[in-house]
């Protein structure tokens, strides 16, 4: 299913007269409500992504200053793994695979659901947190830099955040619901959502960070 709606192209073909595409590529997301969309079809549309410019004077010194931000995406991914770990050891119940032993569940299957509702609504914060600090300071910096030349990068990966954004929502919802009703059903959508999650960040991240290794040395001085 298509991001844009009708109603947003016919917007898009006349913001073009005016308008550079980038900006309108970068204005074209917050037009579509994300809201509506099953979640299978919240995505970010990897085929879409534009490769960033090199920055020529960059220097190995400058990309292992950028790849700082790789180093603070593993953080969040090793939690996100040691949820989907306790997502994976909720399901098997009482035949875990071997490498999930070690996790050790309540009898009481509601308060297991309730704390895998409580480890994604902690995550969903983390991860908001993170994006905000890029959406609104790394992001305008790496736009203005260069003369503009990362305009049409920084415009994808602001539509990306959107994406995030809405599961983002979606599991925090989840995760409410599991705190007041802990039941398999709920139990189940908020892991499809978790999933859902994990995928495009991890997706998401490694993007972000080959594109944008050498402009976060060079531009901003690491992160």
């Amino acid at each position: 299913m298509a991001l844009v709606a009708p109603v947003d192209k016919l917007i898009a073909a006349l913001l073009l007269d005016v308008l550079d595409l980038a900006t309108v590529k970068y204005l074209l997301p917050s037009m579509t409500d994300l809201s509506i969309l099953p979640l299978d079809d919240l995505t970010i549309d990897e085929a879409s992504r534009p490769k960033a410019p090199k920055v020529a004077a960059a220097t190995d010194m400058h990309r292992r200053q950028g790849r700082q931000l790789a180093a603070i995406h593993r953080h969040y991914l090793m939690e996100m793994a040691q949820i989907g770990a306790v997502l994976e050891r909720i399901e098997a119940k009482d035949t875990p695979p071997e490498h999930l032993n070690k996790i050790v569940l309540s009898l009481d299957m509601a308060e297991n659901f309730r704390a895998f509702g409580s480890l994604c609504g902690r995550e969903c914060q983390v991860l908001k947190f993170h994006h905000d600090i890029e959406s609104s300071d790394m992001f305008p910096r790496i736009k203005a830099a260069g003369g503009g030349m990362f305009q049409q990068i920084v415009a994808k990966l602001l539509s990306e955040h959107e994406v995030v954004h809405e599961l983002i929502i979606r599991l925090s919802r989840a995760a409410d619901t599991l705190a007041t009703n802990p039941s398999e059903a709920n139990f189940i959508g908020a892991s499809h959502v978790y999933r859902k999650l994990e995928e495009v960040v991890r997706s998401h991240f490694g993007y972000e960070e080959a594109e944008l290794e050498e402009a976060i040395g060079y531009y901003l001085g690491g992160i």
